[in-house]
């Protein structure tokens, strides 16, 4: 997805495009790239057509949304949805491997360290499904990641405002 395209949904739809684009960020879609949604979210701020705190808000809460999706996918699917997911992208079987070893080992702390990680951050939630995580700790742990992820994300669109805006545009 370019970058125009991003401008004309936000432009058309605001909060919502936002909350959308990032929500299917988060379910691990190709073409909805972090590094150029979060920020153009803050650009979006700076130039004063949604809040900050709001445009953060917002994607907290699509980013938690997509982790609630493939966790429970993960949880009524089981193996089964895990068979065809990696039928379906089998280059991520090393990624979804090392996230089941990481839950193993660190448990809450692992969604939270995964959260922060390029690509491991989506795909954490499905092995925490899998093995049936408890939901609120995998909840918190979670919205946790997601909002430290989003904010450093966001914050630098808003902080670099339109000089980011006229680099990508």
């Amino acid at each position: 997805m370019s970058l125009d395209v991003l401008v004309q949904y936000f432009t058309q739809y605001g909060a919502i495009a936002i909350f959308v684009i990032v929500l299917l960020e988060y379910m691990n879609m190709p073409g909805f790239p972090a590094g150029v949604i979060m920020p153009l979210a803050g650009v979006w701020a700076a130039r004063g057509k949604i809040g900050f705190l709001a445009a953060l808000l917002i994607t907290i809460a699509a980013g938690l949304t997509g982790s609630w999706i493939l966790y429970l996918l993960g949880y009524k699917g089981g193996e089964f949805f895990l068979g065809k997911y990696l039928k379906k992208f089998p280059g991520h079987r090393a990624a979804i491997d090392r996230n089941f070893d990481l839950l193993r080992r660190r448990g809450c702390v692992g969604i939270f360290i995964a959260k922060l990680i390029p690509m491991v951050r989506t795909l954490i939630s499905i092995p925490a499904g899998v093995m049936k995580m408890d939901f609120w700790k995998y909840t918190l742990s979670s919205v946790l990641g997601v909002a430290v992820w989003n904010f450093f994300f966001v914050g630098a669109g808003y902080l670099l405002g339109d000089a980011v805006f006229q680099y990508f545009g």
